[in-house]
């Protein structure tokens, strides 16, 4: 037999209280009741086993208490902190928190799905892979509170952050090359090398930098492997096996710089000496390597205006302009170059 799912009435037979107090205690809210009728309250909840049915109290306010993080991967030191702030306001808020993967057109479409089925109130969106275009983003912002997290993307009817990445990776590229370093390799992510009519700006840096101290493209030296510590470990060990490797590299990740680094020293060179090593995104593992990682990024890694954004939508009794922030990138120069 199907067990029957306890009540908010059943809770207050047994706790007896109305079910408007139930409901008051269950969800956090005041009311005039003391502290011995909020106590027989949760003891009849514990021992009925009772859950709010969020579903229905949800279609009831036209809300879900639920806001949505999009990602184009996950592991990133970078995503791992935007989570985690996102996941702290979400719980001062009483909301949850989903997150949806989108490295792909299939999941992409998937994720679109869900969100026009209305299974969250907002959404951040990082979209790396660019599989959210500005029409699907409209679409979106007509009943999703969002802040996009993209440097072309115009805020129509949503926030917009922007992380100004060029100016930065340039300086850091015209350390590494120092008017010495002849031949030049990139480790990209895998979205960098993709030809998505939107080019990365990490890899425009460094095909402007060769330009711009007229060194010779050769793309034997670009290589994928920024997305995983084991695979840019590979890619570094590779381009240390061509006849004629590099003598400097630009990591799209730190943590592919980290890698690459172990892996020069593994082939019994030395850093900066041998090859000069730059990453980018500035996590607190590059203060470790030896020697320490020069880097581009934020100077601090924090999404506290990201979050802020959201949940100042999320609470606005009237529809809000689009907003833009920007954030510029600088150069941390360390031993490593």
């Amino acid at each position: 037999m199907k067990r029957v799912r306890p009540t908010a009435r059943d809770v207050a037979e047994l706790a007896g209280v109305s079910v408007a107090t139930v409901s008051h205690v269950v969800n956090g809210r005041g009311g005039r009741f003391g502290a011995d009728t909020r106590d027989r309250v949760l003891a009849a909840v514990s021992e009925l086993g009772y859950a709010p049915n969020s579903s229905a109290r949800g279609l009831r306010r036209q809300r879900t208490d639920q806001v949505a993080l999009l990602v184009g991967s996950i592991g990133v030191p970078a995503n791992d902190r935007l989570t985690a702030q996102l996941h702290e306001a979400a719980d001062a808020a009483g909301y949850g928190v989903l997150t949806l993967l989108v490295d792909s057109e299939l999941r992409a479409r998937h994720a679109l799905d869900l969100l026009h089925r209305g299974i969250a109130d907002g959404a951040v969106i990082s979209d790396p892979y660019h599989c959210l275009d500005d029409d699907r983003l409209a679409s979106l912002a007509h009943h999703l509170s969002m802040v996009v997290m993209d440097n072309t993307v115009a805020p129509d009817g949503f926030d917009v952050l922007r992380m100004r990445e060029l100016a930065a990776c340039a300086e850091g590229l015209d350390q590494l090359i120092g008017g010495r370093r002849r031949r030049v390799a990139f480790i990209g992510h895998h979205s960098d090398l993709l030809d998505t009519g939107r080019p990365s700006e990490r890899y425009t840096a460094y095909t402007q930098a060769l330009e711009r101290h007229g060194l010779e493209r050769d793309e034997r030296l670009v290589v994928s492997g920024a997305d995983d510590r084991s695979l840019s470990y590979w890619a570094m060990t590779g381009l240390l096996q061509l006849a004629d490797p590099p003598d400097a590299v630009f990591c799209a990740s730190d943590r592919a710089a980290v890698s690459a680094i172990w892996a020069i020293r593994d082939a019994g060179m030395s850093v900066p000496s041998d090859v000069a090593v730059l990453g980018a995104g500035n996590i607190k593992e590059g203060l470790i390597t030896r020697p320490a990682l020069s880097t581009v990024g934020l100077p601090h890694l924090d999404f506290g205006e990201v979050v802020r954004l959201l949940f100042e939508r999320l609470a606005a009794l009237e529809p809000l302009p689009g907003r833009e922030v920007v954030k510029e990138w600088a150069f941390i120069p360390r031993g490593s170059t």
